[in-house]
């Protein structure tokens, strides 16, 4: 497990902060998964003889006393990457003053992949 992230009196494991914005993030219309979830990937990753880690799909770091967050989605084609975003950055800030009870300093959206419609 990742070193725990220590805000406002409490230590927080990286992957619970993790497990709270992804869920937020994923009922965001528009939004495909948070993180990659490529099945090819995941297999050939299986595979190899060496392990392969790949990027978490939320990061967090303190500063200033605030959170800094960074999410990494996959979105559906049609959906207008900047306004997105933006939904993106308020649930992820509304969800973690929530549950978590501290202010959030910046949430980084990162598209990292999209989702074209079968014809």
């Amino acid at each position: 497990m990742a070193q725990e992230i220590y805000i406002s009196g409490i230590g927080i494991a990286p992957e619970v902060i993790a497990s709270v914005v992804s869920r937020a993030v994923e009922e965001v219309e528009g939004i495909a998964s948070v993180g990659v979830r490529d099945l090819a990937t995941n297999l050939v990753s299986m595979f190899q003889s060496r392990s392969t880690a790949s990027a978490p799909a939320v990061e967090a770091e303190v500063v200033d006393d605030k959170l800094a967050l960074t999410v990494h989605v996959v979105v559906f084609f049609g959906y207008p990457f900047k306004k997105l975003a933006e939904t993106v950055r308020a649930a992820t800030a509304h969800v973690i003053d929530a549950q978590v009870g501290v202010d959030v300093a910046r949430v980084d959206v990162c598209i990292d992949g999209i989702v074209f419609p079968k014809e």
